[in-house]
């Protein structure tokens, strides 16, 4: 059961059977206070790894958020408010849940940080053996990102 004075604010959680709505699926009382605040440190811990995500390229942003949003919307929904409410990060959960694709660019500029940051690392290294996994966890990456449907 929701607030009154929040209920109006939130942003609509779509439809339950989905990724996010799902793993948050229930209602917010029920779960205890501390199980909310573990809830809370977990997803907090999620959203930093997935802002570092941003610009380190191996470690994912997307999954994180997604982590982040799920924890957030089964222990504070002005938490949950405040991250899909977020220009850089909102839309991106958003467009998951919605179509489980990405908005558009947003997998041209992932491509490009991963060329660029890669790049960067690969001619900063001596060593072949590490240039050469270098190279191939790129190639993993740019497949995993190509893969990833982007919505028209």
């Amino acid at each position: 059961m929701q607030r009154p004075e929040t209920a109006e604010a939130l942003p609509d959680r779509g439809d339950q059977a989905d990724g996010i709505a799902g793993l948050a699926g229930g209602t917010r009382p029920s779960t205890s206070l501390p199980a909310r605040v573990v809830l809370v440190a977990v997803g907090s811990t999620a959203l930093g790894l997935g802002v570092v995500g941003i610009v380190v390229p191996v470690l994912p942003t997307t999954p994180f958020l997604l982590l982040a949003a799920a924890c957030y919307a089964r222990a504070s929904d002005r938490m949950y408010a405040w991250l899909l409410g977020q220009p850089a990060l909102g839309p991106i959960i958003e467009e998951w849940r919605r179509s489980r694709s990405l908005p558009p660019g947003v997998r041209t500029r992932a491509i490009a940080v991963v060329a660029l940051s890669f790049g960067a690392s690969i001619v900063l290294v001596d060593s072949l053996p590490i240039r050469v996994a270098l190279v191939v966890a790129a190639m993993i990456l740019v497949v995993f990102l190509y893969r990833i449907p982007t919505r028209r």
